[in-house]
């Protein structure tokens, strides 16, 4: 028998006893080959220097005084577009309310207009009204400044509650009113900005126009105490106009032809005239909109001839694009009353030139999805494209872009 110690058979211990300085021997080697390896990794990587890390260049993005908002891309964005809903803006316009009047391709609604060297601030409402707090602005000129004018109401008006706003016609003259804010954003039809036999908002279809470039005040009076200023003024010169020298009411008056761009001319002068005497430039803001292109021929950008912007549901790729229906030659005249009002007042007009960006949007217009005032015939039916608007735009849609060059114009700039 086996002779026990304290219970446990004595062969038993001494395996034990023998196993355990095994264990303990293993241990030890294993400490002292991690030593060895951490003390040789220590001393190679004293001669050794750490590679550099590659870090990818990003391309500098200019400050906001020093950027051209006007040169860029439209990209598709359905996360930050469009700014707002416009089946739900109290004072949508029905000439611009595509998707009340039956438009089902929405794309147009997504795109964003990108700048090549900046990015373009958030548009925050809220800001906007609390910058225009206890002041006034007027969108003075067309209808496509009328446009504008609902495009910046739609943008604005979520904010206010609904006791607290509301819009006021009277003539040519109609007025958004937040009340909280004190704010008021008007917008009064002058499509040429000086007199004319075409200044009644509702009847100005006529056949014969008549144009008194040297008066202004009929419409100036009406808007002289604004605290900024958003002028428009191109379509309606491109008519056959008459000049007009003296009143309509006068038997002497004298009437001519002086061809178009030097009607124009005449009339942006006397517009500029006013504003050198009557503008207080220590606190109004005074911008003009450049010429908002049309897309009345689809052969400009290689469609058959005789189509226009009807069933178009993409913008225009080509970065060189521009339509025949765009005069550079009248926005030359602007820049040039433009800059000859600074050298000779000091007055600083900013011009916001929404041309180029705008012209790749054939897509983007009113188009058949609209308010139509007059009954449609068999022959319109049966070829919509005779009846599409192609000069006025959906909302929301580009204008918005317009009002956001406006947003940091005011609020950065």
């Amino acid at each position: 028998m086996h002779r026990k110690m304290n219970g446990t058979p004595l062969f038993c211990s001494s395996l034990n006893n023998k196993g355990m300085g095994i264990q303990l021997s293993f241990q030890l080697l294993v400490a002292i080959i991690t030593a060895v390896l951490v003390i040789t990794t220590l001393s190679m990587s004293r001669g050794i220097k750490e590679a550099p890390k590659l870090v990818e260049k990003q391309p500098q993005k200019r400050s906001l005084s020093s950027c051209n908002f006007y040169s860029g891309k439209w990209v598709f964005d359905n996360q930050s577009r469009p700014l707002y809903n416009g089946t739900n803006c109290s004072f949508m316009d029905d000439g611009m309310a595509c998707q009340k009047y039956g438009r089902k391709n929405l794309d147009y609604l997504y795109w964003k207009w990108q700048p090549n060297d900046c990015d373009l601030p958030r548009f925050n409402a809220k800001a906007m009204l609390e910058k225009l707090r206890n002041k006034r602005v007027v969108y003075v000129g067309d209808s496509l400044n009328r446009n504008q004018w609902v495009s910046m109401v739609c943008i604005l008006e979520p904010e206010i509650p609904n006791h607290l706003k509301y819009v006021h016609y009277n003539g040519s003259l109609v007025t958004f009113k937040a009340i909280e804010y004190n704010a008021t954003i008007d917008f009064y039809w002058a499509p040429l900005l000086v007199e004319s036999n075409c200044d009644d908002p509702s009847y100005h279809r006529v056949e014969e126009r008549i144009v008194r470039v040297n008066s202004i005040e009929k419409h100036a009076r009406i808007w002289q105490d604004a605290d900024v200023f958003v002028f428009n003024s191109y379509l309606w010169w491109r008519l056959n106009l008459k000049v007009l020298w003296g009143s309509f009411e006068s038997a002497n008056a004298k009437y001519e032809h002086l061809g178009m761009l030097h009607t124009y001319e005449l009339g942006l002068q006397t517009w500029a005239d006013w504003l050198e005497t009557h503008v207080d430039r220590t606190k109004t803001r005074v911008f003009f909109v450049s010429l908002a292109p049309t897309h009345n021929r689809a052969e400009d950008w290689g469609k058959a001839n005789g189509q226009n912007c009807y069933s178009e549901t993409e913008p225009i790729s080509n970065a060189e694009y521009w339509g025949s229906e765009s005069d550079p030659e009248m926005m030359r005249l602007v820049e040039v009353a433009i800059k000859k009002l600074k050298e000779k007042s000091g007055l600083k007009v900013d011009l916001l030139n929404i041309t180029q960006l705008s012209e790749y949007r054939k897509e983007a217009h009113s188009s058949i999805y609209r308010k139509h005032w007059d009954p449609l015939t068999k022959e319109q039916l049966a070829n919509p494209s005779t009846y599409a608007d192609c000069i006025h735009w959906c909302l929301s849609g580009v204008p918005d872009v317009w009002n956001h060059f406006l947003y940091v114009y005011l609020l950065y700039l």
